[in-house]
């Protein structure tokens, strides 16, 4: 399976490049299961028991995790959900002190940050789903996260327009006081309206970040000054965005479904006077795109629609390659994992790439687990029974006390009477 994954990616382009990683895109939905898709052949990986989840609220955590948002449906608090690859249930539900929709982790996957209504951010230890700060980063709710290349930094849009840069090192260090201090924290006043979505570039001092938003255009920052250095106008709502490797091409979707390719480095006068060159490519989607992905390093655009279909597109032609998909009530997150972790139902598809050892490795963590299940069932019902007993033997004893006492005083009555009768 490993290596025709690998085949097919190699056919997308015949550029230099480091052995790729495997790819896997999973989609999650407000209403229905999560599922991983195969971006080159379009097939279904695993299914997951959904959440609730509203929009962003999925990432990737560390190598055996994913966590997802969920809001419960009776109550309306907030949790997380935290999910193993080769689980297809939740394993455990954090809950926060607010409903949260985005998420992002930290690349070791350590710690989680999500993304309050309140314009909270609340920080959680992984595993120990224990909430170790939260501070405020919006005056209104957080909608999207980003995370920089080399996961210094956390990026966070909200529905009053701004966008949050912060550290990370000083959201987890327990001295630095978020609340007095922060006003130091890099906050831009990006959009007259909600901030879709936040793209990082992969250059380090030098790096981009391109901001979309409901109000129609996509805003490109110097993402260590914070400096405004574009505004791109589109002619409908964006929802999401994305950058080829180079940082010279951006890529942007909303609520018309058309996928828009913007040259933002430009080598003529008259080009710049321009803003640069915008290629459209068909509008083959059946509603609103909702997210894209770079994949096959920067070779292939994975777009996403509202309904659920999924388009797979060569950059540098803008031919689209194939489509797939299932027809879903909404998507309301999409992430890709590269390399590591794995999956598959009780392990026979033997994960991303780990093959048959560790499709080994997986089934007999299943079966382990279920033996453990059986373990502690059987403990519990032998301490259960073990605690009757003990109940049975006390009410017993009670009852013989009760009846040797009655019997000692017949006993000792029965004696009175013939001294009595003696004398």
């Amino acid at each position: 399976m490993l290596s025709s994954i690998n085949d097919r990616r190699h056919d997308f382009g015949s550029m230099s490049s480091p052995p790729p990683l495997p790819e896997i895109v999973l989609i999650a939905s407000p209403d229905g299961p999560l599922t991983a898709y195969d971006p080159y052949s379009g097939t279904v990986l695993a299914r997951f028991n959904g959440s609730r989840c509203p929009r962003n609220g999925i990432a990737i955590v560390g190598k055996d995790l994913f966590a997802v948002s969920h809001v419960s449906p009776e109550t309306g608090a907030g949790s997380v959900r935290f999910y193993y690859w080769w689980s297809p249930s939740c394993t455990q539900n954090v809950p926060l002190p607010e409903p949260v929709a985005p998420l992002a982790a930290t690349v070791d996957g350590s710690y989680l940050f999500a993304g309050g209504i309140s314009g909270r951010i609340h920080a959680v230890s992984v595993p120990s789903g224990v909430v170790i700060r939260s501070f405020s980063a919006h005056e209104k709710p957080v909608t999207c996260f980003a995370r920089n290349f080399d996961g210094s930094l956390i990026l966070s849009g909200s529905d009053d327009g701004t966008i949050a840069v912060l550290p990370i090192f000083l959201l987890l260090d327990a001295s630095f006081d978020t609340e007095s201090r922060y006003s130091n924290f890099n906050r831009l006043i990006g959009h007259e309206s909600s901030v879709t979505g936040l793209t990082a570039g992969i250059g380090s001092s030098g790096s981009i970040m391109i901001s979309s938003s409901l109000d129609w255009t996509c805003k490109i920052w110097s993402l260590v000054s914070g400096i405004h250095l574009q505004t791109v106008k589109f002619p409908s709502p964006v929802w999401c965005t994305a950058l080829d490797p180079s940082e010279t091409e951006l890529y942007a979707s909303g609520t018309d479904g058309v996928i828009y390719k913007r040259r933002l480095k430009v080598a003529t006068r008259k080009q710049v006077a321009k803003g640069g060159e915008t290629v459209v490519w068909g509008g083959v989607h059946g509603g609103g795109v909702v997210a894209m992905e770079m994949l096959n390093y920067g070779r292939t655009l994975l777009t996403v629609c509202e309904n659920g279909g999924i388009c797979v597109w060569e950059v540098e032609g803008g031919k689209m390659i194939s489509g797939f998909g299932e027809k879903i009530g909404g998507v309301s997150g999409v992430v890709v994992a590269r390399g590591g972790g794995g999956f598959g139902k009780r392990g026979e598809w033997g994960g991303y790439w780990g093959g048959k050892e560790l499709g080994k490795a997986v089934t007999a963590v299943a079966e382990m687990e279920e033996v453990l299940k059986v373990v502690a069932e059987d403990r519990r019902r032998a301490i259960s029974n073990l605690e009757s007993a003990i109940e049975m033997n006390e009410r017993l004893l009670k009852l013989m006390l009760r009846e040797a006492k009655t019997i000692a005083k017949f006993d000792q009555s029965n004696r009175n009477i013939n001294i009595l009768n003696n004398k």
